[in-house]
């Protein structure tokens, strides 16, 4: 059985039985009929996904695994703040008219600094210790910038990676202050586990241990219906995740070069709605 379909019931059903409703609060979140998007949450989940021995990707429901790998290079690659470089329309609802999400995500990620070795952005960073300063206890990235938040069309829900090597053997923390468990929890463990075994294979490592730590992990009341069905469901093999093995440049990915062999999942048949 999946690893991660287990971990995923286990979060919703500890928020189902024992999490605290914000319904007496003022939110900001909006349904499309501007009825106030209320919650059930959990402070403090921590999930662990050992990627030696499998994809984390459920198979509860279907995760919509290209279009994660496309939105992970939108931020992690082209560096960008528009959805016309997307393939998606996920983010369309905090776009602008002329695209722009504003100063977040991969704009963060893109900004320069001079260092002693040289100018990087984050990204470029990461890669650069994770070949010659495997040692570091500084490999980590940060897209919560303060100075830029009144700029940005949305604060950055998923805004930390730390990276470590331990050995041949490279872990990743990712930190998350906010997470819609049905909509988006699997979509980013999906999106960060493909980002550490890309940054592993560039690197002549080999991925290993993705934590996902999550401050506020909540079901919106209108979710609760459609969780308390997928949960439910039967959960299968995880399916194997096949890596393009000739790239060795972190920039030379593209969404061609992932597949997954023996992907089964429940189908879902009922919409979720999107609380904005």
């Amino acid at each position: 059985m999946s690893r991660a379909d287990e971990l995923f019931v286990a979060n919703c059903r500890e928020i189902l039985d024992n999490g605290f409703w914000d319904t007496e609060l003022d939110v900001r979140p909006r349904w499309e009929d501007g009825t106030p998007a209320h919650t059930v949450k959990k402070f403090g989940i921590v999930n662990r996904y050992d990627l030696k021995k499998e994809f984390p990707i459920l198979t509860l429901r279907r995760t919509a695994f290209r279009s994660c790998v496309d939105e992970i290079l939108w931020i992690w690659q082209k560096k960008s703040n528009n959805v016309h470089d997307l393939n998606s329309h996920i983010w369309d609802s905090w776009a602008d008219e002329t695209g722009s999400i504003g100063k977040a995500y991969g704009y963060q990620l893109g900004k320069k600094a001079i260092y002693k070795e040289g100018e990087f952005d984050q990204v470029d960073r990461v890669l650069y210790d994770l070949k010659h300063n495997p040692a570091s206890r500084r490999i980590m990235t940060n897209i919560y910038n303060f100075e830029d938040l009144h700029e940005m069309n949305l604060y950055p829900c998923a805004y930390s990676m730390t990276f470590n090597v331990t050995g041949n053997t490279l872990n990743g923390i990712l930190n998350q202050r906010s997470n819609d468990m049905l909509t988006a929890n699997n979509w980013n463990v999906v999106q960060y586990a493909v980002l550490l075994i890309m940054f592993a294979q560039v690197s002549g490592l080999e991925a290993g241990e993705l934590v996902h730590v999550i401050a506020d992990a909540h079901l919106y009341d209108r979710h609760i219906p459609i969780v308390k069905e997928v949960i439910k469901n039967p959960q299968m093999a995880a399916p194997r995740l096949v890596v393009d093995k000739s790239v060795k440049n972190f920039y030379d990915f593209t969404v061609d070069s992932f597949a997954l062999e023996n992907y089964e999942y429940t189908k879902l048949e009922t919409k979720i709605p999107v609380a904005v």
